[in-house]
């Protein structure tokens, strides 16, 4: 479904530019962005990376702390329920079972607390990327802007490509690639791990 409109949306496009090309006697400029490179290598991103990963590592940290206090008591249980009154036993079984839902709450409400993080994060990112994109099209007289990391083809000889300008205007450093950055978060994740393992 999402071929079709995006093959009637460039059709349209097309037909509308050849017949105003036709009629003005200008040609009618498309352009293009990389816009998930933009958002990857925005120096905001690096941040919202780190304030995700802490609060990621938080609430896996507090999951983890939930289930150990679970295991223990539940290893208790199981190596003196025995010996115990039955008051006792009563008593510990409802600890067990309220660690439990305490668990399965925490699963529920955890993983959307961490999207809804995420969400607040990129939004101002997402806004001041569009707005630098924005800008630059219009400052250059554009009638459409496509998003090449979301088309399927792209004529460069046909449309204007955007991506060198919004990244200068995007303060993003000159030779970082996603691959440069995807190296990056992974030494950074090795260098993690012997601190984890400790």
């Amino acid at each position: 479904m999402k071929k079709i409109l995006l093959f009637a949306f460039t059709a349209f496009f097309t037909v509308a530019a050849s017949a105003q090309t036709s009629q003005s006697g200008q040609s009618i400029k498309f352009g293009h962005v990389d816009f998930n490179q933009l958002i990857q290598l925005m120096p905001e991103m690096d941040s919202a990376r780190v304030k995700l990963a802490a609060a990621s590592k938080e609430t896996q940290d507090t999951y983890d702390s939930m289930l150990a206090e679970f295991q223990t008591k539940a290893q208790e249980y199981q190596n003196k329920n025995a010996t115990w009154t039955p008051a006792v036993k009563q008593i510990k079984e409802t600890q067990l079972n309220d660690i439990q839902n305490r668990i399965k709450q925490f699963e529920s409400s955890a993983s959307d607390e961490l999207q809804q993080q995420k969400e607040i994060l990129m939004q101002p990112i997402y806004k001041k990327a569009q707005d630098v994109v924005s800008g630059i099209a219009k400052a250059k007289n554009l009638i459409v802007l496509f998003d090449s990391s979301s088309v399927l083809y792209i004529d460069d000889k046909q449309t204007v490509d955007l991506t060198q300008e919004a990244r200068k205007a995007l303060n993003i450093p000159e030779g970082r690639t996603l691959e440069s950055l995807q190296k990056e978060l992974q030494a950074q994740q090795a260098a993690q791990k012997p601190v984890q393992q400790q």
